[in-house]
C-alpha cells in the first residue's frame, strides 16, 4: 500500500523540505515554496526505460553512426545547435509566449521528415491547430506524425513502438508521469518529466526537443536541473512589436556557446537572415551624435551592432543609468573609468544607452565603443563615418585585447567600414588596405583619436 507525503518545494531550485517557509535556504528566493503530493512506493512503470537492460560497454566498442547529425535545413538553426542536430541528443527550447517556439520546431520537423521519421507531441494545442499552421505556413505534411498526449509513459511507450529519429515535445509544463501525483508543471512533475523523457533518448538515439516556459524574468520556468539535465539549451528572444527574432544557445555540448541565429517572423513562418549585420545596423544618410559602431563576437562569427548613447542633463539627485542589450553595472563601472582616467565626469548627467535591433551584447569587448557613443552624446559631436570600434576597458583605464580581432577587422571591411579603432595588442601583422587601423593603448588615447 502507498503512503501519501506531503513536501514543500522550491520553484527556483527544486530544493525539498518537510515544511512551509520563508525563504529557501538553498537558493535564498523568497515565497518560492509550493506544496507537493509524493507517492512512496513502487509504483507501476510501463514505459521504455523499464524494460531495458543497461550493461556496461568499451570505449572502443562505441558505434558512431555515419549521420552523427542530422540537418535541419535550416542553417541559421544548424548553426546555433552546432552543425545540425546530434543524435540522441536532448534540446531545450525557452522563451516568451508567441516567439515563435512552435512554429521554428514545426518547420524543421517537417524539413527533417523527408529524409527521417520524426514524430510531434503537443500538449498544448490540438491537431487541427498544428494542421491549420503546417498548410498555411504550406510545409511538406505527409512525413510527419503527430500526437496529442500529456502522460510521459504513453508517449514514451508509443516513441518505442514508432522509433522516430526526431521527437518534440511540446512543452514540457503540460506533461506529467504517474509517479508523482501532482499537478502537471510542478516542480516535481517537469523535473521527473524531463528525466523520463531524457532517458529514453539516450537509451533509444532519438533527437529529443523539449519545450519549455519562461518565467517573468526571462529564466526557464520549473527546477534550475532542468538546465543541466539536457544538452543543449536556446533562448528565444526578440521584441513583442519587433519582426526580428534572435535564437541564443546558452549551453551547448556540441557546439560553441552564445552562438546567435537571427530570423524574421513572416506569413510564412521564420524566414532566415544570412547578414544579421545589416539588421542591426541604423541606415540614416545623416550622421548622428551618440552613436558608434562595435564588432562583437557571437559563438563562432562576428556580428555588427550599433550602440546608441542619449546624455542629458539630470535634475535628480540619483542620475538615471538605463541600459537596453547591455549590462547597467557595467555601464555605471565604464562610467567611472572615464571619469577617473579620462576627466570627463557624468555625476549630474543621466545616461540612457541602447543596443540597435534588440540584440542583448555580453562580452566586454563592447566597452570602448559605447564610451566612445556616450562622449559623443555629450559633446553633441557625431563620431566619423564608418568607423569601427571594439576593445576592452579596464579599471585602471587601460584597454585591453579581445578575441579574434583580425576576423572583426575582416568582418567591418567586408561591410564597407574604412576606419577601426582597437586595442593596440589585436593590431594586425599585416596592413589591411581597405581599412585604416588605429591601435590604442589607454583610454586618453582613445579618447585622442576621436577629437
Amino acid at each position: 500500500m502507498t503512503k501519501t507525503k506531503f513536501v514543500y518545494t522550491c520553484q527556483k531550485c527544486g530544493a525539498q523540505y518537510p515544511k512551509w517557509a520563508g525563504q529557501c535556504s538553498d537558493c535564498g528566493a523568497w515565497n518560492s515554496l509550493v506544496e507537493d503530493v509524493v507517492i512512496k512506493g513502487n509504483p507501476r512503470f510501463s514505459g521504455y526505460a523499464a524494460t531495458t537492460v543497461d550493461s556496461v560497454t568499451l570505449l572502443a566498442d562505441v558505434n558512431l553512426k555515419n549521420e552523427p547529425r542530422l540537418p535541419t535545413t535550416i542553417s541559421e538553426l544548424d548553426r546555433v545547435l552546432g552543425g545540425g542536430v546530434v543524435i540522441g541528443s536532448v534540446i531545450l527550447v525557452g522563451g516568451d509566449p508567441g516567439i515563435g517556439k512552435s512554429t521554428l520546431l514545426l518547420q524543421a520537423l517537417c524539413n527533417l521528415g523527408q529524409n527521417h521519421k520524426v514524430l510531434y507531441v503537443t500538449g498544448e494545442e490540438s491537431l487541427q491547430q498544428i494542421a491549420m499552421r503546417a498548410r498555411r505556413l504550406e510545409l511538406p505534411q505527409d512525413q510527419l506524425c503527430l500526437l496529442a498526449e500529456t502522460q510521459v509513459e504513453k508517449i514514451i511507450t508509443i516513441a518505442a513502438q514508432e522509433k522516430p529519429d526526431v521527437i518534440v515535445i511540446d512543452s514540457i509544463q503540460t506533461m506529467y508521469t504517474e509517479v508523482i501525483q501532482s499537478a502537471p508543471g510542478g516542480v516535481g512533475q517537469v523535473r521527473e518529466s524531463a528525466a523520463q523523457l531524457v532517458r529514453y533518448a539516450k537509451q533509444s538515439g532519438a533527437a529529443l526537443f523539449i519545450v519549455g516556459h519562461v518565467t517573468k524574468e526571462g529564466t526557464l520556468a520549473g527546477p534550475r536541473v532542468l538546465e543541466h539535465m539536457v544538452d543543449c539549451v536556446l533562448y528565444f528572444e526578440g521584441d513583442s512589436d519587433s519582426r526580428y527574432r534572435v535564437i541564443r544557445a546558452t549551453k551547448n555540448r556540441f557546439g560553441a556557446v552564445n552562438e546567435l541565429g537571427v530570423f524574421a517572423m513572416t506569413d510564412r513562418g521564420l524566414r532566415e537572415i544570412t547578414n544579421p549585420s545589416s539588421i542591426f545596423l541604423s541606415h540614416y544618410n545623416a550622421q548622428v551624435a551618440g552613436s558608434s559602431v562595435m564588432v562583437t563576437w557571437e559563438g563562432s562569427r562576428p556580428l555588427l551592432v550599433e550602440v546608441q548613447a542619449l546624455v542629458d542633463e539630470s535634475h535628480l539627485a540619483n542620475p538615471r543609468r538605463v541600459t537596453i542589450g547591455l549590462d547597467q553595472n557595467r555601464l555605471a563601472m565604464l562610467l567611472a573609468v572615464l571619469h577617473r582616467h579620462g576627466g570627463i565626469p557624468t555625476y549630474n548627467q543621466d545616461v540612457f544607452v541602447n543596443v540597435v535591433g534588440g540584440v542583448r551584447v555580453t562580452e566586454t569587448a563592447a566597452d570602448l565603443a559605447l564610451l566612445l557613443a556616450v562622449l559623443s552624446s555629450m559633446r553633441n559631436r557625431p563620431l566619423e563615418k564608418n568607423l569601427v570600434i571594439f576593445g576592452e576597458v579596464g579599471l585602471a583605464g587601460e584597454i585591453r585585447p579581445v578575441q579574434s580581432g583580425q576576423e572583426r577587422l575582416k568582418a567591418a571591411a567586408k561591410h564597407g567600414f574604412t576606419k577601426a579603432i582597437i586595442p593596440k595588442a589585436n593590431a594586425p601583422k599585416k596592413p589591411f588596405s581597405d581599412i585604416e587601423v588605429i591601435t590604442v593603448d589607454n583610454l586618453i588615447e582613445a579618447l585622442q583619436a576621436v577629437r
